[in-house]
């Protein structure tokens, strides 16, 4: 069973939910900071969460805990470019233990990942967004009862079809 995007929803299997993507919508032709959330089909690689909010999780992605000194490099003349770092960080990188909430749950997309192109795009994931569906730098966003209600129903091989 796949996900799929259409229109800020997301549906998989007799779920439809809502979600924010990229401030700039959908684009072929994503690049560092443009604001715009990939086309393409992607699998979901990794399930990262902060285990001081988040118990008992029912998943059949791996999963790490996420700690305080974890980060998302997103400078593009790095070779960690597009890849999980810790702080210290000699380098651009998005911090993912935030006081709010939107990294609690994160799924790591497929984006840009084998192999990594400079400049092509970071930290493609899906996570948690907040009531007023803000929208994302690129990402995919939920809310946390909908995350969880997916979560056990994804694989390995399930595809996340952006279009």
């Amino acid at each position: 069973m796949h996900i799929y995007l259409k229109n800020k929803y997301l549906y998989f299997g007799h779920y439809k939910i809502k979600c924010a993507i990229g401030k700039r919508g959908i684009s072929i032709k994503k690049n560092e900071g443009d604001l715009c959330t990939p086309v393409g089909k992607f699998v979901f690689e990794t399930l990262l969460y902060r285990k001081d909010r988040i118990k008992n999780l029912n998943t059949y992605i791996s999963k790490k805990a996420i700690k305080k000194n974890m980060g998302w490099c997103d400078d593009p003349s790095l070779k960690e470019y597009n890849r999980l770092i810790r702080f210290p960080f000699n380098g651009s990188a998005e911090k993912l233990f935030l006081k709010k909430n939107s990294y609690d749950l994160v799924l790591v997309i497929s984006y840009n990942r084998n192999p990594v192109i400079p400049h092509r795009g970071s930290a493609i994931f899906l996570h948690l967004t907040s009531k007023s569906f803000k929208s994302t730098k690129g990402c995919i966003a939920i809310q946390k009862k909908d995350f969880l209600k997916i979560l056990p129903h994804i694989r390995k091989k399930t595809r996340i079809i952006i279009n």
